[in-house]
């Protein structure tokens, strides 16, 4: 991934039908270090949505990828409570599940 981007030919945040991009990819199956590159490009919307309305966020704390939501949260551009078209939130979403350590990281943002 690094070499495709660093060739500058590539639309790092290009959408398939579904409406997910590398980064929301990235984040669902917990691939930190892509998540990391791309969002580094400064050239990814870290707040765009698939077509359920879940963002990147949103997908990292369902799929318990801790890892991706404490480095997306810490880049301070992406919306904590922001909610999908079915009106489940991260922490929700997190909760849900039972990821506790993501429903911690996520309260102590202060903004849910």
């Amino acid at each position: 991934m690094k070499l495709l981007v660093e060739t500058g030919k590539v639309e790092v945040d290009s959408e398939d039908r579904h409406g997910q991009t590398p980064l929301s990819l990235a984040a669902k199956n917990g691939y930190k270090s892509i998540v990391r590159l791309l969002v580094e490009t400064g050239e990814v919307e870290l707040d765009s949505e698939d077509r359920y309305g879940r963002t990147q966020l949103s997908s990292a704390a369902m799929d318990g990828n801790e890892a991706i939501v404490k480095l997306l949260v810490e880049t301070c551009k992406v919306e904590v409570d922001s909610k999908d078209r079915d009106g489940r939130t991260p922490l929700s979403l997190a909760a849900a599940n039972g990821y506790e350590g993501i429903v911690k990281l996520l309260v102590e943002t202060g903004k849910v």
